[in-house]
């Protein structure tokens, strides 16, 4: 077994889909519009799907908002350069949450939400411990 992908409802497809391209690197694997069902998928990565996790981008067309919910955590993403990465994000239309800084185990992290109000997490991947150090 193995974790297929992760997927998130937005809003603005074409926002989304260029924030984490610009942003965060990932590139579009496929996109497909469900025309009876009235959504399109849209699938991002580092890899291909037959080779690691993907995020999965559902925007229902006919749905101008979403409520989080308090159950979502956040995405992880490894960066080599903590401060670049989250200067970059920002610059890309991401929101600020959490400034770069170091957590109690090591691990150099930040905070940022997605144009969806998502939040994701960048970790630096020179920092001694690569895991959920928000838990610290």
């Amino acid at each position: 077994m193995r974790l297929l992908h992760t997927m998130l409802r937005v809003v603005d497809l074409e926002k989304s889909i260029a924030f984490y391209e610009k942003a965060l690197g990932m590139r579009l694997l496929r996109r497909k519009d469900y025309e009876s069902g009235r959504f399109t998928l849209a699938f991002l990565g580092y890899c291909e799907e037959s080779e690691g996790s993907v995020l999965e981008l559902t925007h229902n067309w006919d749905r101008k908002e979403y409520s989080l919910g308090e159950a979502y955590g956040h995405l992880a993403i490894g960066v080599e350069d903590l401060e670049k990465s989250y200067q970059h994000c920002l610059e890309c239309g991401a929101a600020a949450k959490v400034p770069p800084k170091v957590f109690g185990s090591g691990t150099r992290l930040a905070f940022v939400k997605d144009p969806d109000g998502y939040d994701v997490e960048l970790i630096e991947l020179s920092s001694k411990f690569q895991g959920t150090a928000a838990r610290d």
